[in-house]
């Protein structure tokens, strides 16, 4: 067994969810009372890697006091500036720019801080947020002690069933979509609303239950149009106002053309974060916010003769407190994480099975994304209510 750590860093990757503070201060409690000391890492490892930048260096310490913050739901360390410290963009001798390994500073930073183990806060998508994840693992193998907790915006960490996050967005998103079909309604229009969920559908799937939504259109089942009109147009006979349609921002249609394109990845690195190199030549833009929903609705207007209110919700449902279920769990995944950490374990992620806290190897979430099942319980539930996906 390890030797216990007595000195714990706690660091937040990329990818904001709720409440992000709640998991600090689970960790800096579970700390004080173990009498270990906890240090916080400012904006994922750009504290370690350019000090300089903040007012009294990139590190912080934490103390109970954490639980005196004015509760906005927002970070008080920041969340990673999307700074991989394995490939570091930096300009060389000759004033290119070119990527440079940094981990071996960020580990000299650390042991030079007399830092035992570091907590990350991984997740929270699955472009940025995994991304995090291979980097904390990355690091482990280099030798630094790691114990990681999941936060998420989708739930699709696998091997993980509930996410640090996930249940504020939800509660956040089907409160919202309940407004929206509420107006929907009364002004006659059919709402087409995009939601985050990039590859995995379960925020697209609970929320659009929750809002009893008409359609809903997921990663994991390429859709066709012409059969959720078909759903809309029964529902409309039978005396049931079509009002909402939830599509997650990773879903596509069945005749999604499944060619070889360009490859994206070199193109990606080499522009600004986010960009989206799959628009086509001369349409590289920051953020698809609204692209799922315009699509659909163009097409279902064209299909049903309806007017269509496409909107997207994307970071609107990101921010605000957390819920109370998030606020037990992330007071809980803070201490375990620090418990596991002084106990020893290395390389783990902590990871709430209900009734228990457990830890899994970090291995295990980076292997898949954690899908919806074609033919789940809660799947047969929605389709029983009348829910069309479109397949």
């Amino acid at each position: 067994m390890t030797a216990s750590a007595q000195r714990i860093a706690i660091n937040i990757g990329s990818g904001y969810v709720p409440g992000l503070d709640v998991v600090v201060a689970g960790a800096t409690l579970a700390a004080n009372e173990l009498g270990v000391e906890l240090v916080g890492i400012r904006d994922g490892y750009d504290g370690l890697l350019y000090p300089e930048r903040y007012p009294g260096g990139g590190m912080v310490s934490l103390s109970p006091e954490i639980l005196e913050a004015d509760g906005h739901g927002g970070s008080l360390l920041g969340t990673a500036a999307r700074t991989d410290p394995f490939n570091v963009r930096t300009l060389n001798d000759e004033n290119s720019v070119e990527e440079v390994d940094r981990s071996g500073d960020v580990l000299e930073a650390l042991n030079a801080a007399g830092i035992d183990g570091v907590i990350s806060l991984v997740g929270g998508s699955t472009v940025t947020g995994l991304h995090a994840l291979s980097v904390a693992f990355k690091l482990h193998r280099q030798g630094l002690r790691t114990v990681c907790v999941p936060k998420s915006v989708e739930n699709e960490i696998s091997s993980v069933p509930q996410a640090f996050g996930y249940n504020s967005v939800l509660s956040h998103t089907a409160e919202t979509l309940e407004r929206i079909r509420a107006a929907a309604l009364d002004i006659g229009r059919l709402a087409v609303v995009e939601v985050p969920g990039q590859h995995s559908g379960w925020l697209a799937l609970q929320s659009g239950l929750a809002a009893v939504a008409d359609a809903i259109l997921l990663p994991e089942i390429p859709y066709d149009l012409a059969k959720v009109a078909d759903t809309l147009t029964r529902h409309e006979e039978s005396g049931r106002r079509p009002a909402l349609v939830v599509v997650a921002e990773g879903a596509r249609p069945v005749n999604l053309p499944t060619t070889a394109g360009p490859d994206t990845d070199g193109m990606r690195a080499s522009l600004t974060p986010n960009a989206d190199p799959e628009l086509g030549e001369g349409e590289h833009t920051i953020d698809r916010a609204g692209a799922a929903a315009k699509s659909v609705g163009v097409a279902l207007q064209r299909l049903t003769n309806r007017d269509i209110l496409p909107l997207s919700l994307g970071d609107l449902v990101r921010g605000g407190l957390p819920t109370a279920v998030d606020r037990q769990l992330g007071l809980a995944y803070g201490a375990g994480a620090v418990r596991a950490l002084h106990g020893g374990e290395d390389g783990v992620m902590v990871m709430f099975d209900s009734p228990d806290l457990k830890t899994i190897p970090m291995v295990d979430a980076l292997k898949r994304v954690r899908t919806v099942p074609a033919e789940s319980e809660l799947m047969q539930i929605a389709r029983g209510l009348g829910i069309a996906f479109g397949d």
